[in-house]
């Protein structure tokens, strides 16, 4: 199959075009376009000088609501089309709600009427029947002669046999002068001509496609402050689930860890306490136990104390906290930091984490010999860069770890881009807003 492909690329864009199903799916869509525009411009004049007409005694509203509703149906055939034939991936608009408390058919035919989407359904249902007419004319016009003057070698013969003239007639007068399209070189230019046309035929069409691909995407789609509320929803819910799963991570380490640690320690403080009169050395044995174990339950607090926010980042900014970080890891790390001012502390926290968890699938999965992290400003947006030249084949598919970062950057208007190809080397893009304090 691929070698087949490879064979299909050989052939020119331009000869390829009249045969492809993307050309015939677009003309397609074209010429339906005109019966349907047709009937929804109908729909929407009617209800719209009706509903208008009748707004005087209250019989409009209604009116106005049904055909606000059958705009809606328009909408949705019209993007099941493109889908279908322009292969447009065009996500559906915000339903229509009522306000919260409120139900029944005033409710709903109030919030109808307030619904933007609603009513650039109904624009839609205006403004596409004059270009669909226009672009039927064109498209059907352009195909047929096309078509027509590029096969006219093989149906020229008809003209003399059954119309008795020598071919087809371009010029004539009362006179009874006339030029005709007959003899070899003149079948032959035509021909060409024809042929010319077949070939800039398809990028016609799909130029006059992409006008509508932008009108539904402009009209039925969702609207950008719809899109950007479902984002922030979507985000908030991202950053709830972080927390909770940080507030989940914090709670087992204490309890598995530093929590056990005194429990246990209390206890053998509690025994030293009682064999104090008893066995004075074997007492002195315990509480220098328990020494130790203090030791090491502090630093498991420190250590739990740097996850959630590490000191040395909240005195000395993301330089120095991304120096102690690579110091850590099991990989040589070379950092780089050019940040005039600091970033806001949310920010910087990411950054730090994002950082962190990066060095630490390298230390555990790349098998790099050396990594470099870079972290620079670029007008509004705080880049950072952490690439290794290990094995390669990271990425943020299947549920990884690089999955949940990319969603907790989302939260935040982050973006992360991970090139990894299998081999090597590995460079992760990580992109946050620039915020201040």
């Amino acid at each position: 199959m691929a070698m087949d492909e490879r064979r299909a690329h050989r052939v020119p864009a331009v000869l390829r075009a009249p045969l492809e199903g993307r050309t015939w799916r677009e003309l397609f869509y074209l010429l339906l376009s005109f019966p349907i525009s047709v009937a929804s411009f109908v729909f929407a004049v009617t209800v719209l000088a009706c509903g208008g007409g009748l707004l005087i005694t209250f019989v409009g509203v209604p009116v106005l609501a049904l055909g606000l509703m059958g705009a809606r149906a328009v909408g949705a055939i019209e993007r099941a089309r493109a889908r279908a034939l322009l292969h447009l991936d065009i996500a559906e608009p915000e339903p229509v709600r009522p306000p919260k408390g409120r139900s029944g058919p005033v409710a709903w035919t109030g919030a109808l009427l307030k619904s933007g989407t609603s009513w650039r359904q109904m624009l839609y249902c205006l403004v596409h029947m004059p270009w669909a007419v226009t672009v039927f004319c064109v498209v059907t016009a352009m195909w047929t002669v096309s078509w027509a003057l590029f096969l006219y070698p093989l149906y020229q013969w008809m003209y003399p046999r059954y119309w008795n003239q020598p071919g087809i007639q371009l010029y004539g007068d009362s006179a009874g002068h006339a030029v005709y399209l007959d003899g070899p070189f003149a079948t032959g230019v035509t021909c060409g001509v024809g042929l010319l046309l077949v070939l800039a035929a398809p990028w016609v069409t799909r130029g006059l496609a992409y006008g509508d691909r932008m009108l539904v995407l402009g009209l039925l789609g969702p609207s950008r402050l719809a899109t950007r509320v479902w984002e922030l929803e979507s985000d908030r819910g991202v950053v709830v689930d972080t927390a909770a799963a940080d507030l989940r991570r914090i709670e087992r380490d204490l309890h598995d860890g530093a929590q056990a640690r005194l429990v246990a320690l209390a206890m053998d403080l509690g025994l030293a306490k009682e064999k104090l009169t008893e066995d004075p050395e074997a007492a002195a044995r315990m509480v220098d136990d328990a020494h130790g174990e203090v030791k090491i339950a502090l630093q498991e607090l420190r250590d739990l104390a740097r996850g959630i926010h590490p000191a040395i980042l909240t005195d000395r900014g993301l330089g120095p906290a991304l120096s102690a970080l690579a110091a850590r890891c099991t990989v040589p790390v070379r950092v780089e930091v050019d940040l005039a001012e600091r970033p806001a502390a949310a920010i910087e926290g990411i950054a730090y984490f994002t950082v962190s968890e990066l060095l630490q699938n390298i230390s555990k999965h790349s098998g790099a010999r050396g990594a470099r992290v870079e972290m620079w400003r670029s007008e509004n947006r705080l880049m950072l860069q952490v690439s290794d030249d290990g094995r390669g084949g990271a990425s943020t598919a299947g549920g990884t770890g690089l999955a949940g970062l990319a969603e907790r950057l989302d939260s935040v208007d982050g973006l992360l881009v991970v090139d990894s190809p299998v081999g090597g080397p590995t460079a992760v893009t990580a992109e946050l807003p620039w915020r201040v304090h």
